[in-house]
Order: C-alpha cells, then sequence, then structure tokens
C-alpha cells in the first residue's frame, strides 16, 4: 500500500508576525520535493499573513480547532470559520490534553468537526512516560484511537490523518527510538480496522534532521509532526529532504 508522506510543521506558539512571514517565504522559495505533502501550523493570530506568503503547493493549517459549530464560546474558532484560511488541523496535541484538560471524547469530536468543515484533521494520541513503563501504552493509545474512530464514523481513511506523539518525547529531546514509533504506528494500524492500510500515521516527539530518516524508513510511518525543528527553515526543509 503506498501513502503519501507527509511533513507537518507545528509552530506551536512561536514566532512574530515578520517570523512568521519571514519563514513562511523560505519555504515558498525552496524547490521542494515532489513526492512529499509538506504543512506548517503557525499560530492562528498569523494564519491568514501566512497564507499569503506561502507557496500553493505547501498546506496550511491551525494547531486547534473547537468542537462547536458557533455560538457563545469565547476564545474558540470553529472548524468552519478555518476552512475559509486553511485546509488541515491538529486536534489532539499532547499539550492541549494536558493544559485544557482535553478528554478522548472531545479530541474525537473536534477531529468529526473539522471533517465536517472539509479540514483535513491531524488527530494526535500518544502515552505518557508513567504509562509507557507500567506497560499501559497500547492500552492508552487504542482507547484514544478508538475514541477517534467512534467520532469520525465511516469516512474514506484518506482524509484524515493520525499522529503518534509519545509524550516524554515531546520538547525533551528524548526521541523514541525508530523501532519504538514503528511499533506503535503498526499497532495503530491495526486498531483501526479495515481503513488502516490507507490512513497516514505520522510520528511526532523531538524530531530533527539527523533522525528523521530513520523514522521515515519504517513501514508504518508515514510522516512526521515536528515541533522545534519546524521553526528553523534550513532544519524543516533537510527534514523533507529525507523522504
Amino acid at each position: 500500500m503506498s501513502r503519501r508522506p507527509l511533513i507537518a510543521g507545528n509552530w506551536k506558539m512561536n514566532t512574530t508576525r515578520n517570523d512568521a512571514l519571514a519563514l513562511a517565504s523560505a519555504l515558498t522559495d525552496a524547490d521542494l520535493p515532489q513526492n512529499v505533502d509538506v504543512a506548517v501550523f503557525p499560530p492562528s493570530i498569523w494564519i491568514e499573513a501566512v497564507r499569503r506568503a506561502l507557496g500553493q503547493d505547501i498546506h496550511l493549517g491551525a494547531q486547534d480547532c473547537s468542537a462547536e459549530v458557533k455560538g457563545a464560546f469565547t476564545g474558540q474558532v470553529a472548524a468552519v470559520q478555518l476552512r475559509e484560511l486553511c485546509d488541515m488541523v491538529i486536534v489532539g496535541h499532547s499539550e492541549r490534553r494536558r493544559d485544557a484538560y482535553e478528554s478522548d471524547e472531545l479530541v474525537g469530536r473536534k477531529a468529526a468537526a473539522a471533517l465536517a468543515a472539509g479540514l483535513t484533521p491531524i488527530a494526535c494520541v500518544g502515552e505518557s512516560l508513567e504509562v509507557r513503563e507500567a506497560g499501559e501504552a497500547e492500552n492508552v493509545v487504542g482507547s484514544q484511537v478508538d475514541a477517534i474512530v467512534q467520532a469520525i464514523g465511516d469516512v474514506p481513511a484518506s482524509e484524515f490523518v493520525l499522529a503518534y506523539e509519545p509524550i516524554w518525547a515531546i520538547g525533551t529531546g528524548r526521541s523514541a527510538s525508530s523501532e519504538d514509533a514503528q511499533s506503535m504506528c503498526a499497532f495503530i494500524r491495526s486498531r483501526i480496522g479495515a481503513g488502516g492500510p490507507d490512513v497516514r500515521i505520522l510520528y511526532g516527539g523531538s524530531v530533527v534532521p539527523d533522525n528523521a530518516g530513520a523514522y521515515l524508513a519504517q513501514a508504518d510511518v508515514d510522516g512526521l509532526l515536528v515541533g522545534g525543528a519546524s521553526l528553523k527553515a534550513d532544519q524543516f526543509l533537510a527534514i523533507v529532504a529525507a523522504c
């Protein structure tokens, strides 16, 4: 089964407006390989500006969306509103699960809202170090996957993306081994069921140019969700070139 690689850069709560435009311009000016999808996820306040600076060959996304369509939800942004500016959205990132106490059920609802609005969600799953050391990683990640699959229902596997991001490897400088990533991504694929062979599954967690190739060489790793390294054009482009 051939799945087109996806390299996604999550800028998180970083960049000034000028930083964001400079980064978008550097990526637009680069000679990107034709066999890979590239996407960037700037802070929501810069999405419209980045959209103007970004080349058409690069996907643009938001870092989160509401599970609601509209209403009295101060500070939230609906997927239908984002669809006017971008085509992808991250939901269920571990930092959202931790800081905003997002449940598996809410993450599933956000993924469903994104799909209903015409956005491609990158739905994140992953376990803490305590859970992994207790031997419960597959149970926890499996429950997260189940909630997403149940919420989105019967949609083509090509319309959504899953990202495995072990919490203990995000922003810590400690990355999972390529074997660890492959093992969990293979488990996630099997957990999805019939559509599993067609779903793109990314790995995220302290990805840098030096380890990107090892992850991408794994059979069930279809791309990477990149954090800190996506803020430096040369590093992000080196990761893209590893595909």
